[in-house]
């Protein structure tokens, strides 16, 4: 290997000699990349398609050891670092410009024991590779809603879903994991080890090391859940929020109820006069008993005059899937955030006012339904800062060409100062695109200070700064 001109962690210029780059790819297990290899193009790749950086390498890492190494190599050189799990997140930032990218995505072991109803699976698995397997034990472990989505950057943020109201965030289930840390090293972080660390990586993102095994507690969920689409017309949006607000009030826990308002895709169950035309669309899932399940919707399903009801029986795995269509790679994406703890007639009457007004198909807005057992733990217990809200707003702008880039962004931005006032402040850092940095410290809130001592203890040279970054406290000066 020829050797190579990297970026360096000060957006610098340092050359790496190619006894140092043969050195490095021989004692990998896993993969050593440039740009004149045949798969560059294919693994510096990631979902948001507006993401378009050239790493100068690419680590792909076939375990823990090859992890260990990279992080030595980017510490020892000083080099830029961005670490891919599922490449799914919404700011790209797995993917550096001129650096080095550790790709996590060939390790993706998934193992249930079903004795101990415990999980342990590897940063490159996707939430389909944990449901396959969970699922086939009758268990579930709560994650988000995509099922192309990587575990591990959907866990370090938080992970919210289905059946979080149920069992709780991602990172409430966790019992430890396995880290290499910005010296290098292997660690266990969990209650009883490395506590800090392990408070802060639930939450915290990318910002502490690189986690390569997670072990997670497990739920049962066998057979079937009763969940699907209640789609209305958007004429009817405004009266049918608030009632879809009124009945969420009394909704048990298994009850899980999101509202998304969009320009209607070619969905085979609505009729075509529908398509192409602004709509609301309930999306419910119970995680628990079918006929129970079928009694807690009644009052949700019986809001209004639905165009259609497809609220059904089905696998949670098939559930998970459903919205994968809609949401597949190679699209150009930009998603603003905001959390409330109510959904007001105000906040309503700004949604609706953004929705006549919407740039593109793609585009649309989504209210996730949160709070249940994840509400119920103490702010103070995890790095994640949202215990408060009761809904989260993604304003998600897709579309495919770049000259509408300015439009789709600004339509976002518009929205979310609009509906600024009416937010709690927090934010979910899996929704915050690249350009939010100021807005780190405020979204962690009352956690956001233990978080840059934890950082200065354990990356006080900020090795992982391609995250929602939160930047290591300076070290008080010693007394005189």
């Amino acid at each position: 290997m020829d050797s190579l001109n990297l970026t360096t962690l000060q957006k610098g210029q340092k050359v790496v000699d190619d006894a140092a780059l043969n050195a490095f790819a021989a004692a990998l297990r896993g993969t050593l990349i440039t740009n004149k290899d045949a798969n560059y193009d294919e693994t510096r790749a990631i979902w948001n398609s507006m993401i378009d950086r050239r790493p100068g390498l690419i680590a792909r890492c076939a375990g823990a050891a090859d992890v260990m190494r990279a992080v030595k190599f980017a510490r020892d050189n000083n080099l830029l670092l961005s670490v891919r799990g599922g490449g799914h997140n919404i700011a790209g930032n797995a993917v550096c410009e001129g650096g080095l990218m550790i790709d996590l995505s060939p390790m993706k072991s998934v193992r249930v024991d079903p004795a101990t109803r415990r999980l342990r699976v590897e940063p490159g698995a996707t939430l389909a590779d944990v449901d396959n397997e969970t699922q086939a034990f009758g268990m579930v472990l709560p994650t988000g809603i995509n099922s192309t989505t990587g575990i591990a950057g959907l866990t370090l943020g938080g992970g919210f879903g289905w059946a979080t109201r149920k069992f709780g965030l991602t990172i409430d289930n966790l019992i430890s994991m396995e880290v290499v840390t910005a010296d290098g090293k292997l660690v266990r972080a969990s209650e009883n080890d490395e506590s800090d660390l392990f408070w802060a990586l639930r939450g915290g993102g990318g910002n502490f090391g690189v986690v390569t095994s997670f072990e997670f507690r497990l739920h049962d969920l066998p057979g079937e859940v009763l969940a699907g689409l209640v789609i209305h017309p958007f004429d009817d949006a405004e009266a049918v929020l608030g009632q879809y607000r009124q009945a969420l009030e009394t909704a048990p826990d298994e009850l899980t109820c999101w509202a998304v308002m969009r320009k209607a895709p070619p969905l085979p169950f609505l009729p075509a006069e529908w398509h192409g035309k602004e709509i609301l669309a309930l999306a419910m899932c119970y995680c628990g008993d079918i006929e129970t399940g079928q009694e807690a919707t009644a009052g949700l399903r019986s809001i209004g005059n639905p165009i259609v009801d497809v609220v059904s029986p089905m696998p949670f795995a098939g559930w998970q899937q459903a919205f994968d269509p809609l949401l597949a790679p190679g699209a150009r994406n930009y998603w603003k955030s905001q959390d409330f703890a109510e959904l007001s007639d105000a906040t309503i009457a700004v949604l609706l006012d953004a929705v006549r007004s919407l740039p593109g198909p793609e585009c649309e807005i989504f209210i996730g339904h949160v709070g249940g057992a994840a509400g119920r733990i103490a702010l103070e217990a995890t790095a994640f800062p949202q215990r408060n809200s009761h809904f989260v707003m993604n304003v998600h702008a897709r579309w495919r060409e770049k000259s509408m880039d300015d439009a789709c962004i600004s339509w976002a931005r518009a929205l979310f100062e609009a509906t600024k006032k009416h937010a709690i402040g927090t934010a979910y850092i899996n929704f915050m695109p690249e350009d939010e940095s100021d807005r780190v410290e405020a979204a962690y809130g009352a956690n956001y200070k233990r978080l840059t001592e934890i950082k200065r203890r354990y990356d006080p040279e900020n090795l992982f700064r391609m995250n929602q970054n939160v930047k290591p406290q300076a070290e008080m000066p010693a007394p005189s």
